[in-house]
């Protein structure tokens, strides 16, 4: 197991520097200038020019791309165009804050939709699967954004007081935080509640027809020990599988959560920063996303083996 752990991890490392790569090449390709963004539109060219110099975005591209990957070897991520913060900064300000939101999204979506994949496979072919899977299909089919503002509607009409319909202020001055949560929290959770259903609904269907579990039940062992004792725990591996994709998805997809919601986090600084043109702010905010996203599929593979005692790493 830990040659294999130390393996995956060295995997990440041409991972990172291939998502380095594509980040560092494609935001020059976006249209618009930084230096004319801090110079000003009005800004002469010599003074445009100088701000490029500064930026040492006159240089070659290769060159530039080696310099930041020596700042990088040495953990630093450069300065903010528009702040001039240090990004490590700007993003240990607002990486919490998006995994915070992330994580609960992902509990909330595994808290409903496992049970009601459990609930629609044990009642298949009834009105309770039927309903089940036509909830899971409309949470499939609703965009973050346009729920997020549905959310942000209704609350605003009917229940004004009851919950923060944007986000609160960075850093966080009083106890009310939760109030905040829950709507951006749901936006966030109902796509992957509804894959989840669906997954878990599909996983345990093939598990349920296995020998095994006829075996099981021949011998008298009760319907609950059957459906969670040895149904679901054989089915979750699978689900396992999508819910550590999820987190990462969950991760891009509060971009879209964030800015809908005004939420402090990664996301919204990284749309603010190609706003801008920040190039230092979106590499580092984009290879913190990538970084995650690995190590967090890294940490499904592991738990393979605690779910499968038949699963062995060479």
């Amino acid at each position: 197991m830990t040659t294999y752990i130390l393996r995956r991890l060295a995997w990440t490392i041409p991972v990172i520097l291939g998502a380095s790569f594509l980040v560092f090449w494609s935001i020059r390709w976006v249209p618009g200038d930084p230096a004319i963004a801090i110079a000003g539109e009005l800004a002469t060219p010599e003074l445009v020019a100088r701000v490029r110099e500064d930026m040492g975005l006159d240089r070659p591209l290769l060159v530039q791309y080696g310099i930041y990957l020596g700042r990088m070897a040495q953990g630093e991520m450069g300065r903010s165009v528009r702040s001039g913060l240090p990004v490590s900064q700007e993003i240990a300000l607002r990486l919490p804050r998006t995994v915070q939101l992330a994580a609960l999204s992902l509990l909330l979506a595994a808290a409903i939709g496992i049970p009601i994949g459990v609930l629609s496979a044990t009642r298949a072919n009834t009105w309770v699967d039927a309903v089940s899977m036509m909830l899971a299909l409309l949470g499939v089919s609703m965009p973050i954004f346009w729920l997020g503002l549905m959310l942000i509607i209704f609350f605003a009409l009917t229940l004004p007081n009851w919950l923060g319909l944007s986000g609160p202020v960075l850093p966080p001055t009083g106890s009310g935080t939760w109030q905040h949560l829950i709507m951006p929290v749901i936006a966030l959770a109902a796509n992957s509640m509804a894959i989840q259903a669906r997954m878990t609904r599909a996983c345990m269907l093939d598990v349920l027809r296995a020998d095994y579990i006829r075996t099981a039940r021949s011998k008298g062992v009760s319907e609950r020990s059957v459906i969670y004792g040895h149904g679901l725990r054989n089915a979750l591996i699978p689900i396992v599988t999508v819910i550590g994709l999820q987190f990462g998805t969950l991760l891009g997809g509060a971009v879209l959560t964030e800015t809908v919601f005004a939420w402090p986090g990664l996301g919204r600084l990284l749309v603010d920063a190609i706003g801008y043109r920040d190039y230092p702010v979106i590499q580092g905010a984009v290879l913190v996303i990538t970084a995650g996203f690995v190590f967090v599929n890294l940490l499904v593979d592991v738990l393979y083996a605690f779910l499968d005692p038949r699963i062995r790493y060479a």
